[in-house]
C-alpha cells in the first residue's frame, strides 16, 4: 500500500497522486491538514525522509514566522510539536511505501520508493 499525506489545494500534491495513481496500485491518501500526523507519526516520517525537522518545515507559511520558528534555538520536539498543532506548515506531499518515504518536489521523486 502507498500513503500520501496529500493537499487537494497544492499542485504538487495533486500531480504526485496523478502519478501514484498511474502506476495502478493501491493508494491511500491523507488529508494531512484535516487528519495531521501525530509526534510520532511524524518522527517516523523524517526519518523514513533521512530529514530533520527543520528541513520539512515550510518557512513561507504565516505561523513559521509568529511561532518564531526560525530561532536556532528551536528543537527538534518543539518543531514537531508546532508542525502537529500547525500542520500547514509540513512540506507536502509525503509519499510512504515498501517502509520508505520521498517528498514530491518534483512529483517524479517518489518514483524512487515505488
Amino acid at each position: 500500500m502507498v500513503r500520501i499525506y496529500h493537499n487537494n489545494r497544492c499542485s504538487k500534491s495533486r500531480a504526485t497522486l496523478a502519478l501514484l495513481e498511474q502506476q495502478g496500485g493501491p493508494v491511500e491518501v491523507i488529508n494531512y491538514l484535516d487528519t495531521p500526523p501525530t509526534a510520532s507519526e511524524l518522527a517516523t516520517l523524517l526519518q523514513q525522509l533521512g530529514m530533520t525537522a527543520r528541513e520539512l518545515l515550510r518557512t513561507g507559511e504565516a505561523e513559521y514566522q509568529s511561532l518564531g520558528l526560525a530561532s536556532l534555538s528551536m528543537d527538534e520536539a518543539a518543531l514537531i510539536a508546532a508542525m502537529v498543532e500547525h500542520p500547514k506548515l509540513i512540506e507536502r506531499p509525503i509519499v510512504v511505501a515498501n517502509g520508505k518515504a520521498a517528498l514530491g518536489r518534483p512529483p517524479e521523486a517518489v518514483l524512487a520508493i515505488l
